[in-house]
């Protein structure tokens, strides 16, 4: 055997290279676009082992220092291959305890994919495709357990927020034996999973069952409480006998155009679109009671990931559906996956497109777009190229406009407790290394202390926080 053979199954690197990537089966795009069942199907068991096999198990695995929760890929890809599915979640596990999440809506792309050795000269390994079977399996087959708690340390921890963050956050806590109760705004918990991603990319039974994992665990969620408003960090920490906070109350302030005719009716955010459908079931009115109105044409300004879910949620609706961006195709900042998913779904593009006005009827109701045309610029230090005005317009009709632009970080806990220091653009400063604030026994994470960005970045720093609060009310850190 040469040196080059891996000894789990006789086959070489070479050999392993040569095993074409598992493409991830999808529903059709004119039976998807009908209704808001998952589009990915998942892999078979056949497709998951064989997909598994193109692993190299590289001595040094980039791929886990591309995963912000420093998951053991090699080591679960291993086990897949093995048909060891249960295990392998079990070791997803280790690191990650939101997996069927994850592996539906991290960019595997951008990260831990984007290092993979395979990719250099192939497909890189579909690490997210065989995370999401690991989890499904678990899922289906009743694997999962739960762990075992320790003694309880008599310590209490707030946390602020029930997005992935605060899940995570609450979860590292709870399984080092404090009291953990989360505070979430709204009526239900799960953050951005529920109200920020649609149905069709993560079902809401995989939310539900994590939600109900930690109150197995003994995790307590109290709802419909703005901290900040009701209660204060101060009433926190002085009076409801918290030894610690963490923060995660996300970026939920949305980033606005300043043009003629942006504040019409039919003209909404992102984030109020997509929450008034996937939170509060607006598209199910009169039988819930948020109405949502959209009309025949849909104008979606912007190109990330949460403009493919506006533009594909709105062409589920029945409406006609155009993407405007000012920049090109090429520079879309929406994961390869899903920009590919939403360019399968019969919906119109205006690449180089830069809205200037939402011109509006006599009843103030939104009716057109207008756009100037614009050019790419020559690449600046970035390595970026900036959209520039031509000077040519055109005109559009549209009867709702929903903007893409991302949001800022909520200003509610800071505007209303001078302690907590931000930066000039409103995001929470922290220690890098503990994710500590200005404030003493106040830690943050996720998009409160980034602004906007990945649920998984978001798990990561909430890890680096729950261990720095337990050494925090353990008295085993110097502040």
């Amino acid at each position: 055997m040469s040196q080059n053979t891996n000894k789990r199954t006789g086959l070489s690197n070479k050999e392993r290279m040569a095993i074409p990537f598992q493409e991830m089966p999808l529903i059709a795009p004119e039976e998807r676009i009908k209704n808001f069942e998952e589009v990915p199907v998942g892999y078979s068991i056949e497709q998951a082992i064989e997909e598994a096999k193109r692993c190299i198990q590289c001595k040094k695995p980039d791929c886990i220092i591309g995963c912000p929760v420093g998951i053991d890929i090699p080591a679960f890809i291993k086990l897949i291959e093995e048909g060891q599915m249960a295990e392998a979640a079990k070791k997803i596990r280790e690191k990650n305890f939101l997996p069927a999440a994850c592996g539906r809506v991290c960019p595997q792309d951008k990260q831990c994919q984007a290092v993979c050795v395979v990719g250099k000269k192939k497909e890189p390994v579909g690490i997210g495709s065989l995370e999401r079977y690991a989890a499904d399996y678990e899922r289906a087959h009743g694997t999962l357990e739960l762990p075992k708690i320790p003694p309880a340390t008599g310590k209490r921890i707030a946390v602020v927020g029930a997005g992935p963050a605060g899940l995570t956050c609450a979860y590292e806590l709870r399984i080092r034996g404090h009291e953990v109760v989360v505070f979430e705004a709204f009526h239900r918990a799960g953050g951005v999973l529920v109200y920020g991603i649609p149905r069709f990319r993560l079902p809401m039974e995989i939310i539900d069952e994590d939600i109900e994992y930690l109150e197995k665990i003994g995790v307590r969620f109290v709802y419909n409480m703005i901290i900040g408003k009701i209660l204060s960090l101060d009433d926190l920490l002085e009076n409801e006998g918290f030894n610690a906070v963490f923060i995660a109350s996300g970026a939920g302030l949305p980033k606005m155009l300043n043009v003629p005719g942006v504040n019409a009716n039919g003209v909404y955010s992102a984030n109020e679109y997509l929450t008034r459908i996937y939170l509060m079931e607006a598209d199910k009115f009169p039988d819930f009671a948020t109405p949502l109105y959209q009309g025949k044409k849909v104008a979606v300004i912007g190109a990330g990931n949460t403009a493919m879910d506006v533009l594909r949620t709105a062409k589920r609706l029945g409406a006609d559906v155009t993407c405007y961006y000012r920049r090109s195709h090429e520079e879309a900042p929406a994961r390869t996956e899903e920009l590919e998913h939403a360019e399968q779904e019969f919906i119109d593009w205006r690449w180089l497109s830069n809205p200037v006005e939402f011109i509006v009827d006599e009843d103030n109701f939104v009716k057109q777009i207008k756009c100037e045309k614009m050019e790419l610029s020559e690449a600046d230090e970035s390595g970026r190229r900036r959209p520039m005005p031509t000077g040519e317009f055109f005109i559009e009709d549209a009867d709702t406009v929903v903007l893409s632009l991302g949001c800022d970080v909520n200003p509610m806990i800071p505007a209303n407790d001078k302690g907590i220091k931000t930066n000039k653009w409103g995001i929470i400063t922290v220690d890098e290394e503990t994710c500590q604030t200005s404030k003493r026994g106040v830690f943050a994470g996720g998009d409160a202390i980034t602004g906007g960005a990945t649920v998984i970045l978001a798990m990561g720093q909430a890890k680096t926080a729950a261990e720095a609060i337990d050494k925090y009310v353990n008295g085993r850190c110097k502040n």
